[in-house]
């Protein structure tokens, strides 16, 4: 008969006499009770063990820094690894911005909202222990504690959830921070590893507030988790709430706001505790979020600005792909990665089956993790998940948490010692019809099948040294060989996983080279030309995008999710090319826009060979000093558009620069190319002029005719991809313009170009307009973090245009005016002037900080309010001047197996 289940009810209290201060019996100092011992060795444990074996994972993978191929797989290299390279250079001072304002990415852009986004953990900080050129070795470095805390947390968590074997605990901790939601998402996407992190630490919040413990601690926890990464940790939150009420439905050591022991009817004994458990849960939560309001709020408006991705409809995955998700070495961005090592998923199925587990504790986890299960499959909660917004990319962002709930049930059954055979043969029942329903996805990769065979093997030996173990306990060989075989079991899993996990993405996905000397060299060169705010220096297009970021200097390059629609649209109507579906708009070489945003030293590099996986990146770098306006130039008032202007690119900069510098000819001719397989543009312009050709959804390759070795590629590819404008060379001296197009074949026979896509540029007439607004623009520019001033020539009229994009934030006021929302034109900072004012100020104030500081402030007067009472009572409870100090004796706890 298998022994009764642990009872989930605390030890009744006893009470002992009053004692005096001073006698033989009153408590000593505290200290670490022998009951949190096994949680800091499973903590420490867990840590070291998830550590070491992500490092082997990516040893086994031969990727950076323990071989020699790049980890930078999209947005690691594109978003995450330059932001913690200009994060560790505001920290240490040698950045022209400060947290408000980031002056060298997209002509100036919220830095708050990027820092609450992507840099706002405390990990983040150890960025300044690493040298400037090896940021990819401080984010690695970040990105491994990142898992190894979680998996830290978790084994704790486990610990608190029932006392057992703390290596066991080590290991399933373990099993949720290196889970195949970690491979093949957190690890390449570090901001979310704040919410692997923040899950089982929420998860202790709910412990303490279901115990009535902690009210101070739980709400900083709660804030930390919001602060560090609010997006995840929102996922987490419903997490914790959903292991919450599990626990209060199956658990009966709920504690009591009052000492009384009076009987209760039936709802007051059982129902009352609950509630105000809830409470007690819920204000933390309330007041967490509330003191992350300042940063919380900030992104929120942030992302309301955002330029809109395309809306993206939800399409549940196959069962039969979920079903392989579970299984090792298996890696897709549309499917749940769910892998949590076959012996670790396999305990979690034995607990149906395990009656040596209260019935009640069973029900409720199990229903608990079918539910989630469901609702990662149906579009209501799927969005719920999600706060409202089917995201793009990724469509299962929240597996983390069933990764999980599912550890949680396999320590449940595993904790108060080995299932019995039944359950375990249940289990394993379980574990194969999941395999078998997994047979025919396409996620299954050839190491599966292999991997969970020799997981099954070393489990079987394991479960049967720990049965033997339970039948004669004569000795600790046997316990200790059923933990080392199962840690060889999740190990060897874990291994293969990450090894084929990050294979398959560098052969499937976009991937940036590692930073080498194609980044020091632009670094060195841009630092040496830097002149801000005299005028901006460009550094081009750097391997990784955000390139500013990793080298320096002050560019339209600008990768973020909070890159603001107005200035996306404004470039994109200049001709700015972008990725991402608007939020990474590109660097555009071109003088008529170096000359509207005051590019006055602009970078360009010839790479020295293909960009390779396992290759530093080499290149020539070429310096351009060219005269251009300063950041702050004047304009008439009411000034007529340019002659000839049209809604096109080349009109658009000419109205923004006030004179008209292109020839744009009407509707160039169209003929099919003799063999079918292109189009020739013909049109006519000046002599000598250069030759631009706009074609934002084109798809191919463009030279002018007689001109083959100067071709140059168009990428456009609609919703993602605009390409930008590019000059094709100068026009001939019989002004005759021949343009020969060669779609891509994939792109389709009929590519979209715009009615005017040609523009012809009189460099003569861009010079004498250069030297006009230097005349009549700013004498001087100053910059500081989040403000720009600029002296003007007295008698100024008109308008005030500074180069930085007109986004919400910014104030800005003429001569000693009071500052005030800033005016637009053509979507940049626009100053009204009267004659009077001599000068001009603007200052940005990241939208929302206000509202998240009175937020923060209210939910800090609150959160006092709740430490006053607390330690009132914690003091009255000991004070020495009652005379004499009461306290409870509690029932020593049984040991735990060690």
């Amino acid at each position: 008969m298998p022994p009764a289940a642990e009872p989930e009810v605390a030890p009744e209290p006893q009470v002992t006499p009053v004692l005096a201060p001073g006698s033989a019996s009153e408590p000593r100092p505290s200290r670490p009770s022998r009951g949190s011992r096994p949680r800091l060795r499973a903590a420490a444990g867990a840590a070291l063990l998830t550590g070491v074996l992500f490092c082997l994972a990516g040893r086994l993978a031969g990727s950076y820094p323990f071989g020699t191929r790049t980890r930078n797989i999209v947005d690691l290299g594109q978003q995450y690894l330059p932001f913690h390279a200009y994060w560790r250079d505001l920290l240490l001072g040698r950045t022209h911005g400060d947290l408000f304002l980031n002056w060298s990415s997209g002509f100036g852009t919220n830095f708050l909202g990027d820092f609450g986004t992507y840099l706002s953990s405390p990990f983040d900080l150890l960025v300044v222990l690493f040298p400037a050129d090896r940021p990819e070795l401080a984010l690695y470095a970040v990105t491994a504690l990142k898992i190894a805390t979680a998996g830290a947390a978790m084994a704790a968590l486990l610990l608190t959830l029932r006392r057992g074997p703390w290596p066991v605990a080590a290991i399933l901790g373990t099993a949720y921070a290196l889970s195949g939601w970690t491979f093949n998402y957190g690890a390449t996407v570090p901001m979310w590893l704040d919410g692997l992190v923040a899950f089982p630490l929420l998860c202790l919040v709910g412990e303490w507030a279901r115990k009535g413990r902690r009210p101070v601690l739980g709400p900083l926890v709660v804030a930390l988790a919001w602060c560090a990464n609010f997006y995840t940790a929102y996922m987490a939150t419903i997490g914790a709430a959903v292991v919450l009420v599990v626990r209060l439905l199956t658990t009966d050591d709920t504690a009591t706001a009052t000492t009384s022991t009076s009987i209760k009817p039936t709802f007051e004994a059982a129902g009352r505790p609950r509630f105000l458990a809830l409470l007690r849960a819920a204000r933390s939560v309330l007041l967490g979020i509330g003191l992350a309001a300042p940063l919380v709020i900030v992104i929120f408006l942030g992302t309301k600005a955002a330029d809109p991705t395309p809306p993206t409809a939800f399409v549940a995955a196959a069962w039969s792909d979920v079903a392989a998700r579970f299984l090792p070495a298996t890696a897709s961005v549309a499917t749940p990665a769910l892998f949590i090592g076959t012996p670790a998923l396999a305990l979690a199925l034995t607990l149906p089956f395990n009656s040596a587990v209260a019935g009640r504790v069973r029900a409720g986890w199990i229903t608990a993790i079918a539910l989630v299960t469901l609702s990662l499959q149906w579009e209501p909660t799927h969005l719920l998940w999600h706060a409202g917004a089917s995201p793009n990319g990724i469509p299962y962002r929240q597996t983390f948490v069933l990764c999980g709930l599912l550890l949680m049930a396999a320590w449940l059954s595993v904790a108060g010692g080995p299932p019995r055979p039944r359950a375990l043969l249940g289990g394993t029942g379980a574990l194969g019809l999941l395999a078998l329903a997994a047979a025919g996805s396409v996620d299954i990769d050839r190491w599966t099948y292999p991997a969970v065979a020799g997981a099954v093997a070393l489990g079987v030996l394991a479960a049967a040294a720990a049965l033997l173990a339970r039948a004669r306990p004569v000795g600790r060989l046997l316990p200790v060989l059923a933990v080392v075989l199962l840690l060889a079991a999740q190990a060897g899993e874990t291994l293969v996983t990450g090894k084929r996990i990050e294979e398959q993405q560098l052969s499937e996905v976009s991937w940036a080279p590692r930073v080498g000397p194609w980044h020091t060299d632009m670094a060195r060169a841009v630092a040496e030309k830097d002149a801000w705010p005299r005028h901006r220096t460009d550094p081009g297009e750097v391997p990784g995008g955000n390139d500013v970021l990793l080298v320096g200097g002050e560019g339209a390059d600008y990768y973020s999710s909070l890159t603001s629609d107005t200035y996306s649209r404004t470039l994109t109507g200049l001709g700015f090319g972008y990725y991402a579906k608007g939020r990474h708009p590109v660097s555009l070489d071109n003088p008529v826009t170096d000359a509207i945003f005051s590019i006055g030293t602009r970078m360009r590099s010839t790479p020295r060979g293909p960009l390779a996986l396992d290759r530093l990146p080499e290149a020539t770098i070429t310096v351009t000093d060219t005269p251009v306006p300063p950041l702050v130039t004047v304009h008439p008032a009411g000034a007529p558009a340019p002659a000839g202007s049209s809604d096109s690119a080349f009109a658009r900069q000419e109205r923004m620069l006030g004179r008209a510098v292109y020839e744009v000819p009407a509707g160039p001719r169209r003929t099919t190319a003799p063999d079918g397989a292109g189009t020739t543009l013909t049109a006519r312009c000046p002599a000598g002029s250069d030759v631009w050709l706009w074609a934002p959804e084109y798809q191919g390759t463009a030279a002018l005719a007689g001109s083959p070795s100067a071709t140059s590629t168009f990428a456009g590819k609609l919703p993602s991809v605009v390409a930008p404008m590019q000059r094709l060379g100068t026009v001939p001296a019989d002004g005759t313009v021949r343009i020969d197009l060669r779609p891509e074949p994939k792109a389709g026979p009929r590519q979209k170009l715009p009615a005017n896509p040609v523009g012809c540029l009189d460099r003569q007439r861009l010079a004498d307009t250069v030297r006009d607004l230097t005349a009549t623009g700013a004498t001087a520019v100053r910059a500081t973090g989040h403000t720009l001033t600029a002296d003007l020539p007295a008698g100024s009229t008109g308008t005030a245009v500074v180069a930085v994009p007109r986004t919400r934030g910014w104030r800005c006021a003429a001569g000693d005016a009071p500052l005030a929302p800033a005016d637009s034109r053509l979507g940049l900072l626009a100053v009204p002037l009267d004659g009077r004012a001599t000068s001009v100020t603007c200052s940005f104030r990241p939208p929302g900080v206000k509202l998240g500081g009175a937020v923060g402030a209210a939910a800090l007067l609150g959160l006092l309010a709740t430490a006053l009472p607390h330690r009132r009572r914690r003091t009255g409870r000991v004070h020495p001047s009652a005379g004499r100090q009461e306290f409870t004796a509690r029932a020593h706890p049984a040991r735990s197996t060690e």
